[in-house]
């Protein structure tokens, strides 16, 4: 009796190279199934992935507006400092201007340690809303000043140096 006789299905050629395996297991789950747990699984890494990144943003953020403060806080103290000097070189009423000037910056650098980071992203954003030609205008001028600021670097790298 030939393999093709125990399965019931008999050749319809002579060709006797043609067998049915009737020994394979059966399929369990369908390739969708598979398909599905394996976009499951590559949901849940970049799930992973954007927690860790957002957690990693924020935490710079924060830094970079500890930074900022302590900046405008320095600065502050310096416009305070100065203004002594500018009574006596230029009158009091400069230096009255220089006072208010540096309790300016102190207030904005107090406001802007109080708040979240999402808080100024949200008052940024609604900055833009009220003002986008302000804000345009802004982030054209930054962007002139940070370009010079490079350029001038990258001038000084580049210079020969007087060595003889």
């Amino acid at each position: 009796m030939t393999d093709f006789n125990r399965t019931g299905i008999s050749p319809t050629t002579n060709d006797s190279s043609v067998v049915l395996d009737t020994d394979l297991p059966p399929i369990s789950g369908t390739t969708t199934d598979t398909i599905g747990g394996t976009k499951q699984t590559l949901k849940d890494e970049a799930s992973k992935l954007t927690a860790k990144a957002t957690e990693k943003a924020r935490g710079l953020a924060d830094e970079g507006k500890a930074k900022a403060t302590g900046a405008l806080d320095e600065f502050s103290k310096l416009m305070e400092d100065a203004a002594g000097t500018v009574d006596e070189k230029l009158g009091e009423q400069y230096g009255h201007y220089a006072r208010s000037a540096a309790k300016a910056i102190s207030g904005f650098s107090d406001g802007l340690r109080g708040k979240e980071v999402e808080d100024l992203l949200a008052d940024a954003g609604d900055f833009v809303r009220k003002s986008p030609a302000i804000a345009i205008g802004t982030a054209a001028a930054l962007g002139f000043v940070l370009a010079r600021i490079v350029k001038a670097g990258v001038d000084t790298d580049t210079a020969p140096s007087a060595k003889g």
